[in-house]
């Protein structure tokens, strides 16, 4: 098998995943099995620059808090504060102190300089401002989009004031309660309150499409896609937090969804501004039905690569990285019948793979499933292999 698969390998180089799709896509992702090991993010770092250089993307995008991103991108497009301040309060989930997202950044900032504002590359992060252990007071994200309009638009036409707005979200420790992930009493998204915000915010957004040709003329088409980011956000934390005090057992469901929803949405928005790269785990962008175990319960969801998929079409591509070992972690040498114990045997180290084509090699019955002793590492699913456009394949990941 090994032998009949050699031919559909290449060097990871921009040329070569070019070579795996009809055009560009506006949107070409790039997965990962595991988080934390910057050697995948090495792997990543080179070709994404490449990606910058030769083909004109704009905008790399990570699975990072989505406000939070905005610092970062003050710092690589203006040089606004310092690396050490970008990584400290650019980065959501502990990503900042990744040596490999340091160096990223380094470069973009490196990139921009001496060049035109148009001819600047852009960061940004797509996740929403979300952790496993509950999500953010929408107090950030609500208040800057009350403060875009209202510097803007008549008094007269706000739904509400800064005050109300101030008084309704009150202590922020009551939002982000980590006890509220497991038990849905200790949340207050379904307050009335909360429930008034949900409204407030509704109408905030309305008002900001409402108004668009006179706030693009105003202030600037970035200062409006700001201030739509601000938006997406809060009307996003609202419902996140509603579905975190609801009581059903579709509860999970729901927020493993939102997550992917917010995710998707905050995508196809950079998508909107030219032609982007991203970042995240495999399953936030594969094509495929996402899958997984929650509080003893199985879970099924449309991950944010789905759902982008069904929007953009062939204007989006993914492709996911697979990997031989991660000593370190106990995951040992691949079994030799499953997708990555076949491209083991292969001297190609990276390699870029021709997914639809390995598929179509391996035939209807196909390797068995990997089966992973590190619950932090996902191997691929031999079944969503025709869903990818191509597979970045690591033999070996050492510890960073």
């Amino acid at each position: 098998m090994a032998t009949d698969i050699k031919d559909i390998t290449h060097a990871v180089e921009a040329s070569a995943v070019m070579k795996l799709l009809p055009a560009r896509p506006r949107l070409l992702a790039l997965g990962e099995p595991t988080h934390g090991e910057d050697a995948l993010l090495d792997v990543r770092n080179k070709l994404f620059r490449q990606l910058v250089e030769q083909e004109g993307y704009r905008t790399v995008a990570l699975e990072s808090d989505c406000v939070m991103g905005l610092v970062v991108d003050g710092y690589v497009t203006s040089g606004t504060g310092t690396l050490d301040e970008a990584m400290e309060h650019g980065f959501s989930h502990g990503w900042g102190a990744s040596a490999a997202n340091r160096e990223l950044v380094r470069w973009m900032r490196a990139h921009n300089e001496g060049l035109l504002a148009a001819e600047r590359i852009r960061f940004a992060g797509f996740d929403g401002p979300l952790e496993i252990t509950g999500a953010a007071s929408p107090r950030e994200a609500l208040t800057a989009l009350h403060g875009c309009l209202s510097a803007q638009v008549d008094a007269g036409l706000l739904p509400c004031t800064a005050e109300t707005l101030d008084r309704l979200l009150g202590a922020d420790a009551r939002w982000t309660d980590p006890a509220a992930m497991r038990d849905p009493a200790r949340s207050v998204g379904q307050s009335d309150e909360a429930r008034e915000l949900r409204l407030l915010a509704d109408d905030l957004v309305a008002l900001l499409d409402a108004q668009a040709p006179h706030l693009i003329t105003a202030a600037s088409r970035h200062a409006w896609d700001r201030a739509r980011l601000y938006g997406r956000t809060a009307t996003g934390l609202l419902r996140y937090h509603f579905w975190m005090a609801d009581t059903s057992p579709s509860r999970l469901a729901w927020l493993v969804s939102l997550r992917d929803s917010m995710m998707a949405a905050n995508l196809l928005a950079i998508a909107e501004q030219g032609p982007a790269l991203v970042h995240a785990h495999n399953g936030h962008l594969q094509r495929a039905r996402s899958t997984m175990r929650m509080g003893g319960l199985p879970l099924e969801w449309w991950s944010a690569g789905a759902l982008v998929s069904a929007s953009l079409g062939e204007e989006y591509a993914f492709l996911a990285t697979a990997l031989g070992t991660i000593r370190h972690q106990g995951v040992g040498t691949p079994p030799p019948d499953t997708v990555e114990g076949l491209l083991y045997a292969l001297p190609d180290n990276p390699c870029v793979v021709d997914a639809p084509r390995l598929a179509t090699a391996l035939g209807d019955t196909g390797p068995d499933p990997r089966v992973s002793p590190y619950f932090g590492y996902a191997p691929l699913d031999p079944a969503h292999l025709a869903g990818f456009d191509g597979i970045v394949f690591v033999k070996d990941v050492p510890q960073s």
